[in-house]
């Protein structure tokens, strides 16, 4: 084969910087020039459409991550509030009797948060999973579906 029958074309980037599917275009005769250039084409919208799916899925995963560290921000001020609170009223303490309780109340109250914003972290980590799993499948198989 020489090489006035072998022509490469250049390939573009996606918005990762990735290159896109490109296969060299090979003279070939007739039904299989035609043939594999319609497969050439299929594999280049293939690959356009899975990089749209996972563009669209890590810019929703990036949103999901900003939601659970603003849910993490939310627990650390709860956490700071309650903590000065506490400070606060053993500072108005006048017996160790009152710091005792105090402190055992306290103590109460910081494991049931805890018990509460670890549930919520939870959900939302388990949220987010499932969405994702969803969103990645529900992509990934039309974009499939459509390359069959």
């Amino acid at each position: 084969m020489s090489e006035s029958e072998v022509k490469v074309t250049v390939n573009g980037t996606n918005i990762f910087g990735m290159p896109l599917l490109g296969f060299p275009k090979i003279a070939l005769p007739g039904v299989i020039g035609d043939l594999a250039e319609q497969g050439l084409a299929r594999a280049r919208a293939t690959s356009e459409q899975m990089t749209e799916a996972l563009s669209e899925t890590c810019s929703w995963n990036a949103r999901g991550a900003t939601d659970y560290g603003l849910k993490m921000l939310e627990i650390s001020h709860a956490n700071a509030a309650s903590a000065l609170d506490f400070f606060a009223h053993l500072l108005d303490s006048r017996s160790a009797t009152d710091v005792l309780t105090l402190s055992t109340e306290q103590a109460r109250k910081a494991f049931d948060m805890a018990s509460d914003q670890n549930k919520e972290l939870r959900e939302i980590g388990q949220k987010l999973a499932t969405e994702m799993a969803e969103r990645v499948n529900k992509h990934f198989a039309g974009v499939l579906h459509h390359a069959g």
